[in-house]
């Protein structure tokens, strides 16, 4: 099985994209994670200079502005997705897009409007729309994807197992189940290490965060297995350590604690070491 790796561009917006293709390629990423709406203005060239550097990219999409009107919200999320589908030519388009879809509050049937309307641009476009695991979105907990899952099984997500460990404040010892559902319903990895108390330590590397580390790479270890014993030719990991607020300051300056660049290079560098015996 392929295992590919995506660069997030959050955190690196301030990079023109010429200069930051190179240096995604150069580090041995296929290519790149990014949500365009959310910097319209300096991304109109990104297909272009992708393509010229030979690297892909998956889309990104999330709405919180209309979020606390579901009426307002629901044609925000048409609009956005249709939106997404302008980052594409006759040479390239996306993987797939990553959503993160709706509110936490929203209900049952609400949500079943939202993905409703998600199957239904990716029926039409022909690029698979996936579901992120996330705080604040319908998928913030594992309990209640669990549910989702079990009413809607067409859902396929994008793993973010470091927002449930943040929500539930465990490492989800007693919602197995859940986990192993979730996991069956994978497409797409985001690797970034939460703990009991937020959604990102401060650097995975560090032993005081190994037991956070121990935790997260069972999950992923358990995804990697799954996909090969159903046959699957390819994974998507994207290393997604984020810049602040989820890497914190050192308190009075604006000096983050770590390198969000180097962790997730050292973070696709230990996992295609470790799932190198997958690839082939």
């Amino acid at each position: 099985m392929q295992i590919d790796f995506y660069c997030p561009r959050w955190g690196s917006e301030q990079i023109g994209w010429p200069q930051f293709g190179a240096q995604v390629k150069q580090e041995g990423f296929v290519g790149v994670e990014v949500f365009p709406l959310g910097d319209k203005p300096n991304n109109t060239d990104m297909v272009k200079v992708l393509g010229d550097a030979g690297l892909s990219y998956i889309l990104l999409h999330a709405e919180l502005q209309e979020g606390k009107d579901f009426n307002r919200y629901i044609h925000a999320l048409e609009r956005n997705l249709y939106a997404l589908l302008e980052y594409q030519n006759q040479d390239a388009k996306p993987e797939f897009i990553v959503t993160q879809t709706g509110r936490e509050y929203y209900s049952r049937e609400q949500m079943e409007a939202c993905f409703a309307i998600c199957d239904r641009i990716s029926r039409e476009s022909s690029i698979k729309i996936i579901q992120e695991t996330h705080r604040n979105k319908w998928s913030f907990a594992a309990h209640v994807v669990k549910d989702y899952l079990m009413e809607f099984p067409s859902l396929e997500l994008a793993l973010d197992f470091s927002h449930w460990v943040c929500v539930s404040e465990s490492y989800l010892e007693d919602q197995e189940e859940a986990v192993k559902l979730a996991i069956r319903h994978g497409r797409h990895l985001h690797a970034r290490v939460g703990f009991l108390e937020g959604p990102q330590v401060t650097d995975p590397r560090a032993p005081e965060n190994e037991e956070a580390l121990k935790h997260h790479l069972a999950w992923w270890d358990q995804w990697i297995t799954h996909l090969t014993e159903i046959g699957a030719d390819r994974a998507t990991i994207t290393p997604e350590f984020g810049p602040y607020p989820y890497m914190q300051y050192r308190p009075f300056t604006k000096q983050t604690l770590a390198s969000q660049w180097e962790i997730n290079c050292w973070m696709r560098q230990m996992l295609n070491e470790r799932y190198q015996t997958h690839t082939g």
